[in-house]
């Protein structure tokens, strides 16, 4: 996914700054990563919160084998309406940014 889609898919957001990140890209709002890419796949962030509402749309977490258990990863592909309405991407764009503004806040809470 080139990074001009990329920006078109998040306009509604706003500006989003995009980094190479684990061999693909990480997708940023604001200084908060909302967003993968990964073998040109698109995923956003969610969290416990969010999660189960990407499960509802049918949405897929990332998940990878990891010393021979299943590992799941903050990260669910977009839902296929999505792409295709700007106002329906929007809405999940928040709810990614939302779960980042979150995991930001508790990795701050650990640190100290």
């Amino acid at each position: 996914m080139d990074n001009a889609r990329i920006d078109d898919l998040f306009e509604g957001l706003g500006a989003v700054t995009i980094r190479r990140l684990f061999g693909g890209k990480g997708v940023y709002h604001r200084g908060v990563i909302i967003a993968i890419v990964l073998q040109d796949e698109l995923m956003l962030k969610a969290d416990a919160e969010s999660g189960p509402d990407f499960a509802a749309a049918g949405s897929r977490q990332w998940t990878y084998r990891g010393k021979g258990r299943k590992v799941a990863m903050p990260y669910w592909t977009v839902p296929e309406a999505a792409f295709d309405d700007p106002d329906e991407m929007t809405m999940w764009a928040r709810k990614a940014y939302d779960a980042g503004l979150r995991a930001a806040a508790q990795e701050e809470r650990l640190a100290r």
